[in-house]
């Protein structure tokens, strides 16, 4: 199970509010998906911050063997929040994958 906290939500536009959210409950859904089987209850933090015309958003999840923090930096909001979720998504599956072991296997008939 995983569970979305968006923090600094106040600190952006009214028109970026609904569609970070949206972007936010589509990734969520991906990762329901990766961590069905997972014996921990996970946090999806997402943080908001903005400086004078740069948006720095950052992620973190905390996991069994250790904590993944990403932060993306941009002038465009949208722009920084996919860029910092395909990153996310990489590190967090192979955090899943060293987690599982997954490196050990061999694949059978090899030639």
């Amino acid at each position: 199970m995983v569970q979305l906290f968006i923090k600094n939500l106040k600190e952006i536009e009214t028109d970026f509010k609904q569609e970070l959210e949206n972007i936010c409950q589509e990734k969520i859904a991906f990762y329901q998906n990766l961590f069905k089987k997972y014996d921990k209850d996970l946090k999806l933090e997402v943080i908001v911050k903005k400086s004078a015309k740069t948006y720095t958003i950052s992620a973190s999840m905390d996991m069994k063997s250790k904590k993944i923090l990403l932060a993306e930096e941009d002038s465009d909001l949208l722009k920084a929040t996919h860029k910092l979720f395909g990153e996310f998504k990489k590190v967090v599956k192979r955090q899943y994958e060293l987690e599982r072991k997954d490196y050990t296997y061999k694949r059978k008939n090899r030639k």
